[in-house]
Order: C-alpha cells, then structure tokens, then sequence
C-alpha cells in the first residue's frame, strides 16, 4: 500500500520558521521524486518545490526561493520541507506526492503526480 503522511504543520507568527515531515511507505523512495504543493483557502492548489532522487531541488514557486528549501532521507523514507521566514500568504494545507522518476522529473503539474498525502495544515498570523 503506497502512502504518504505529512506531519509538522501549525500556528506560526509571521518571520517565524517550520519544518515539514513527509513518511513515506510501500515504495522505494530512492526511485521517486518528491513534490510539495500547497492549497490556501479559496485558493487553487499550487506547487512549492519538488526534491529530486539525488535531493536537487526544483522551485515551483517564485515566492518561496531563498525561504524554503526541501531535503530528503531515503533510509529513513522521510522527506523534509523546511519553511523560514514565513508570511502571511504562506497558509495553507501542504501537501507531498510521489513522481516515479524519469527524464522530466520534478518537470510535471499536479496531475502527473502518482499518490497524495491527506496534508498538513499551517497558519502564518499574529
């Protein structure tokens, strides 16, 4: 059964920092790439940034370079999103899904994406 659970998300100000988990199971995560996407209310989902087999990383997001950046842990099946000086635009549910990798890796839209997590929500306010 492959799945995905996203998990550190909550309440945090403005300039603060999070740091997102992505446990991953029923698959080999060396062979998969890992992207993060993000829904805000109201709001189409979007993509933050995809984390190569290798652990180079893709920006989907303009607004988040220089802010966030993601990492990966395949002996652990983990993956990482780590988020700083966030801002208020920054909330919403994050999710993570798998890509089976090939040449376009970290090159495709939601709809090439395999399996979701259920997401993890976080609120950016003072």
């Amino acid at each position: 059964q492959v799945q995905l659970q996203e998990s550190g998300g909550g309440l945090v100000q403005p300039g603060g920092s999070l740091s997102l988990s992505c446990v991953t199971s029923g698959f080999t995560l060396d062979y998969y790439a890992i992207g993060w996407f993000r829904q805000a209310p109201g709001k189409e989902r979007e993509g933050v940034l995809c984390i190569g087999p290798s652990g180079s990383i893709t920006y989907y997001a303009d607004s988040v370079k220089g802010r966030f950046t993601g990492s990966r842990d395949n002996a652990k099946k983990s993956v990482y999103l780590q988020m700083n000086d966030l801002k208020p635009e920054d909330t919403g549910v994050y999710y993570c899904a798998n890509d089976f990798y090939d040449y376009s890796t970290c090159q495709k839209g939601l709809a090439d994406y395999d399996t979701w997590g259920q997401g993890t929500q976080v609120t950016v306010s003072s």
